[in-house]
C-alpha cells in the first residue's frame, strides 16, 4: 500500500512537469519522416504480441524495462514523454500496471489510441481481503496464458486497423497466424496434460493461474499474486506439507523473484529447482511463443 502511496505522489509530480514542458501540444507519429506507427507498450509481453502482429509497420517503445519488476514499477518523466509522439498505447490492465490513468492525465496527445489488452478476457479474481485491499481485485496474470494471449493480440490488431485501415489485411493475416501457434501449441500440451493424473506444481510467484485454467492444472506458490514478500513461516510449513503430500518433485523459480525461498523450500521436500518464465521481460533470448512452449514443457515434465 505504501509503496501506491509513493507512486501517486510521484506521477502527480510528472503531471506537473509535461504539463509545463508540452505546452499542451501534442506531437504525433505522422509529424516525422518515419512512415511505421509508433507504439508504446507497458512491458515486454505487450511488445511481444503488438511485434507479432504489426511486424515490420510498428516501431515499439517500452515503459518498464527488462529486468525491473512490473509490479511495483513507478513512470519517470522520459517514459511519459514517449507517449506524447505515440499512436498506440498498449498496457495488459487487470490492474497490472496501476499508473497508468494517472500517467495518461499528463500525456497531452488527443490522437493517442489507448488500448487495454485484457479488455473482454474472463478474470480470476483475489479472495485475501487484505490483497485486494492493497493491489487490487484481479490476477493481472492474462498473458501467461495462451488463450488470454489470443484475446489482448486480437485486441491490439483491431487498434492497429483503426490506425492503419490500407493494412488491413496485413494486420489479420499476422494475427491468424499468431493464433494459429497459440492454438497449436494450446492443443499440443491440452493433450498431454489432460493424461495426467497429478495437476499440482509450486512456483515461487502465483503467476500461472491463467496457464491452469487453460489447462485444468493447479499452481501453489512461495510469494502471492503481486509477488509481495516471503512467507510467513506458517505458509512455508503448508508449502513443505503440501509438496510432501503432493509429492512434488519441482519449484519452478523465475527471475525477478528471489529463488532463496524456493531453494530453501526445494532443500527441505527433496526436489529440484527448474527455471520458468513470466514473461514480464525477455529472458534467454526467447520470443513469447518458445517462452510458452518451455514453460509448458518444463510443467509437463514435473507433473509425469
Amino acid at each position: 500500500m505504501f509503496r501506491k502511496i509513493v507512486a501517486t505522489a510521484i506521477i502527480g509530480c510528472l503531471i506537473f512537469i509535461l504539463s509545463a514542458c508540452n505546452g499542451g501540444k501534442a506531437t504525433n507519429s505522422s509529424d516525422t519522416q518515419n512512415p511505421k506507427i509508433n507504439v508504446v507498450v507497458s512491458f515486454n509481453a505487450m511488445r511481444e504480441f503488438v511485434e507479432a502482429v504489426g511486424k515490420d509497420k510498428v516501431t515499439v517503445q517500452t515503459i518498464i524495462p527488462d529486468g525491473t519488476e512490473p509490479h511495483d514499477y513507478d513512470p519517470r518523466a522520459k517514459d511519459l514523454e514517449s507517449l506524447s509522439s505515440a499512436k498506440i498505447f498498449v498496457y495488459n490492465g487487470f490492474g497490472m500496471e496501476s499508473w497508468v490513468t494517472k500517467s495518461l492525465q499528463a500525456v497531452h496527445n488527443k490522437t493517442l489510441i489507448i488500448v487495454d489488452a485484457s479488455n473482454g478476457c474472463s478474470a480470476i479474481t483475489n479472495t485475501d481481503p487484505q490483497l485486494i485491499k492493497d493491489d487490487g481485485q484481479d490476477d493481472p496474470h492474462i498473458w501467461v496464458s495462451l488463450i488470454g494471449a489470443e484475446k489482448e493480440a486480437a485486441n491490439i490488431r483491431d487498434a492497429l486497423v483503426k490506425v492503419d485501415p490500407s493494412n488491413k489485411t496485413y494486420y489479420e493475416t499476422n494475427y491468424t497466424n499468431f493464433y494459429n501457434q497459440l492454438e497449436q501449441l494450446f492443443t499440443d500440451y491440452n493433450s498431454k496434460f489432460s493424461a495426467l493424473k497429478n495437476k499440482s506444481f509450486v512456483t515461487g510467484h502465483a503467476a500461472f493461474a491463467y496457464l491452469c485454467r487453460d489447462f485444468g492444472l493447479k499452481q501453489n506458490s512461495v510469494e502471492d499474486v503481486f509477488a509481495d514478500g516471503e512467507p510467513s513461516a506458517q505458509k512455508l510449513t503448508e508449502l513443505v506439507n503440501y509438496c510432501k503430500d503432493n509429492k512434488i518433485k519441482t519449484i519452478f523459480v523465475e527471475d525477478l523473484v528471489s529463488p532463496k525461498v524456493s531453494e530453501t523450500l526445494a532443500s527441505e521436500v527433496g526436489a529440484t529447482t527448474v527455471k520458468i518464465y513470466t514473461i514480464e521481460s525477455k529472458e534467454d533470448n526467447k520470443d513469447y511463443l518458445q517462452s510458452m512452449q518451455y514453460n509448458l514443457q518444463v510443467i509437463y515434465n514435473s507433473l509425469k
